[in-house]
């Protein structure tokens, strides 16, 4: 077996894997690190959504892989196919494998088009999108643009999904634009979510629910898509007195998301399937020199870019005092952020952690993010996307460095 050895291998270049890779090395440059994914390019999937609205077009939101890999890392230009943690080695979809000192995991979450019958055959066509594709994005705003009457349903599968609040962000984007073009009222707006909630924490409900009226949207909770027939445009939801058959002129679908199949059937695997790691160190239970971060991981957070942000430099601190021999020093409080874009122009900023603890990263009476302000938008629209790309994945960690490291 062809091996290569690294002192750090990183599985997954999006934005978790960069952004540790990149923490890493602004604390020590001389790290020997190896990043493994064979994707060609990289994505910042938050402006999806603003793709979807027709506020950015999609260009802006990649980049080819090659510029966003920090300097004096090694690419490995190939997928990660398993894993044997007691040899210290990740082996390759080619057959080759990469031996490490300690492995970082992080190769996002899948998305499970597959699980709902009909949905693959019909994406991009007959009215069917979804925010979640680069490729998908651009058609949904031709459709929204399109659209003067009829039925535009919106769906919501069970979680774990990445950003929650995306669902409801293209609904309310495209509801803002109908309504300007004063075309609304002839609309039947559906929002059906498989959930039992709007949105899981509830300071940030009554906002919400405030533009569900406005927008005249109906809205069907424990509704959960199973079955797209494009052709006719019918789509069927499973809900607690059986199957419904609905009738749509648009239908904005949010897949089923699930732990890559290499993470699921590995040793490293939770019985969610996700990367079994502490919460609050994100060191794997059972291999102390694994780690595992964003999308990928099993923590009980809300599964976003925000929360990423401030999850890299945490697993840098601790991925570095592992490898000095030491036990893990700084400690994740779940942070994660979802700006719910409730029309062009305004945002509800909603910001919380683990238990449910809002963790705003402003003072109110700068930024209300239970109330829809103006200023959120402002930071959605032009200030995250620049930070992203200039501070995220260049190790810069403003308003992100750890703030709770332990002393040893």
């Amino acid at each position: 077996m062809k091996s290569a050895r690294h002192t750090i291998a990183i599985v997954g270049a999006g934005a978790a894997g960069i952004a540790t890779a990149a923490s890493l090395l602004r604390r020590r440059p001389s790290l020997d690190i190896a990043i493994i994914d064979a994707a060609r390019e990289h994505f910042y999937q938050p402006g999806w959504t603003m793709v979807g609205g027709g506020i950015f077009e999609a260009p802006v939101t990649r980049r080819p892989m090659a510029s966003v890999i920090p300097d004096g890392v090694k690419w490995i230009e190939k997928n990660a196919a398993s894993f044997e943690p007691e040899a210290k080695r990740v082996l390759l979809e080619d057959g080759s494998a990469v031996e490490y000192d300690l492995l970082i995991v992080a190769p996002g979450i899948r998305l499970d088009w597959d699980r709902i019958e009909g949905l693959t055959e019909t994406l991009g066509r007959n009215g069917v999108t979804s925010n979640y594709r680069y490729d998908l994005a651009p058609y949904t705003w031709e459709l929204v643009q399109q659209m003067k009457g009829g039925r535009a349903i919106f769906t919501q599968p069970a979680m774990p999904i990445k950003c929650a609040g995306a669902p409801q962000k293209a609904m309310y984007l495209s509801c803002d634009h109908w309504r300007d073009a004063g075309v609304l009222g002839e609309i039947d707006v559906q929002f059906r979510n498989a959930g039992a909630v709007l949105f899981g924490m509830q300071e940030y409900v009554p906002a919400l629910m405030e533009y569900v009226g406005k927008y005249g949207i109906n809205l069907e909770l424990g509704s959960n898509l199973v079955k797209v027939d494009g052709e006719r445009r019918i789509a069927t939801f499973a809900t607690q007195a059986g199957e419904e058959a609905c009738e749509f002129d648009m239908l904005h679908v949010v897949p089923p998301q699930v732990a890559p199949d290499f993470i699921r059937k590995s040793p490293l695997a939770a019985e969610s399937g996700f990367v079994d790691v502490d919460e609050a160190s994100m060191r794997h239970k059972h291999y102390p020199d694994i780690f595992g971060l964003g999308d990928a991981g099993s923590m009980p957070n809300a599964k976003t870019a925000a929360a990423v942000r401030k999850q890299a430099p945490i697993v840098a601190v601790n991925v570095l005092a592992v490898l000095d021999g030491k036990e893990p020093v700084a400690s994740y409080d779940g942070y994660g952020s979802c700006p719910l874009t409730v029309e062009r122009g305004k945002i509800v900023l909603a910001e919380f952690g683990y238990g449910g603890k809002l963790l705003p990263s402003f003072p109110t009476w700068l930024i209300d993010g239970t109330r829809p302000r103006r200023l959120s938008w402002l930071l959605k629209a032009d200030i995250l996307p620049w930070i992203y790309w200039n501070a995220m994945l260049k190790g810069r960690e403003w308003l992100a460095g750890p703030d709770n490291v332990t002393a040893q």
